[in-house]
C-alpha cells in the first residue's frame, strides 16, 4: 500500500472517528439500539482497515494477537460475572434486579438494571472486537498452498 499515499492518509484521518463512533454505539447501547455486539464489530472494523491499508504486522503491534485472545476470555468472563454475582446475591443467572439493592448503591455507583446491562454490553463488546480481529489475523496471517 506504500503505492497509495492517498489511501494512507484517509485511513489515518477516518480511523479516530470509527472508533469514537464504536465508543458511543457502546456506551449509548442501554438507551437506545447499538449495544455491544454493533460496537463490537465497528470497533474491530477500525482495526481491520488499518492492518488492510498498513499491513498485518502493522497491526498486530497496537493489537498483539496474545492481548487478543485475553481480551475474548476478558469479555466473557465479565458477561458470565455479572450473572454469577446476580446468582451469588439471591437471583436468577443475569437477574439485574438483584444489583438494585446492594452495597453498590451505598457508593454511588447506578445499580440494577442500568448497571447490569453495562455490564453485559461491555462484556459483548471486548469480546466481539476480539474475535472479528482474531479471524481478521487468522485469515491476513494465513500462506498460500502451492
Amino acid at each position: 500500500m506504500r503505492a497509495f499515499p492517498i489511501i494512507r492518509i484517509i485511513t489515518k484521518i477516518l480511523i479516530p472517528y470509527i472508533l469514537l463512533f464504536a465508543f458511543y454505539v457502546q456506551f449509548h447501547g442501554d438507551f437506545g439500539p447499538g449495544g455491544g455486539f454493533q460496537a463490537g464489530v465497528i470497533l474491530a472494523s477500525a482495526l481491520i482497515l488499518y492492518g488492510l491499508v498498513f499491513g498485518l504486522p502493522a497491526v498486530q503491534q497496537v493489537a498483539p494477537p496474545r492481548t487478543v485472545e485475553k481480551l475474548m476470555a476478558l469479555g466473557v468472563s465479565i458477561y458470565a460475572g455479572t450473572g454469577f454475582l446476580t446468582m451469588f446475591l439471591g437471583g436468577h443467572f443475569l437477574d439485574y434486579e438483584m444489583l438494585e439493592h446492594n452495597w453498590l448503591t451505598d457508593y454511588g455507583v447506578p445499580a440494577g438494571q442500568h448497571l447490569g446491562i453495562f455490564l453485559v454490553e461491555c462484556g459483548v463488546g471486548i469480546t466481539v472486537t476480539a474475535v472479528m480481529t482474531m479471524i481478521f489475523y487468522l485469515f491476513a496471517g494465513r500462506r498460500r498452498v502451492t
